[in-house]
């Protein structure tokens, strides 16, 4: 709350620079903040008597606003990546599949590693074990299992996490 907003009839008052003025009246209060062409700005409503400072506003909310885009700008958004095997995957698109998995652990993606299993198939799913499994031991110095492997339905299921350096 700001200006007309508060309601209290006593506010304790901090000065432009941060110094402790006092207890005053809301009306002088708010005179002073007039004279000085600044804000008054309730700071801490839950005491009593209610903590206003003396500020620029406008200013204030600038800053603020520019911390927050700052600290989003820092913030990295860990993508769950996908990478799909079959149960008789080719030696080749088994590699071409291990390079993007690599990729994506490097770029610091979490990656979901996949073997669906078409028709009969499921009933062979200690082959999509072994071939997660070989995921596994071949990524083991980059990653980290987050998830063993785990059967849902038609697809057994990895996933995998960037180690953190």
């Amino acid at each position: 709350m700001i200006n007309d907003e508060i309601r209290a009839k006593e506010v304790r008052l901090v000065g432009a620079e941060g110094e402790q003025i006092g207890i005053k009246p809301l009306r002088e209060a708010l005179q002073m903040a007039v004279d000085l062409n600044l804000d008054l700005v309730n700071v801490a409503p839950t005491a009593k008597p209610p903590v206003c400072r003396i500020m620029d506003y406008g200013k204030f909310r600038y800053e603020q606003q520019k911390k927050e885009k700052e600290a989003r700008k820092n913030q990295k958004v860990v993508d769950v990546k996908e990478v799909w095997f079959r149960a008789n995957i080719e030696e080749h698109d088994y590699q071409t599949k291990l390079r993007n998995v690599i990729k994506f652990l490097k770029d610091g993606d979490k990656v979901k590693c996949s073997v669906r299993f078409r028709g009969r198939e499921i009933t062979h799913a200690d082959i999509g074990k072994k071939i997660l499994d070989r995921v596994k031991e071949e990524v083991t110095e980059i990653s980290s299992v987050e998830r063993i492997p785990k059967l849902e339905g038609r697809s057994m299921i990895m996933i995998l996490a960037p180690k953190s350096n």
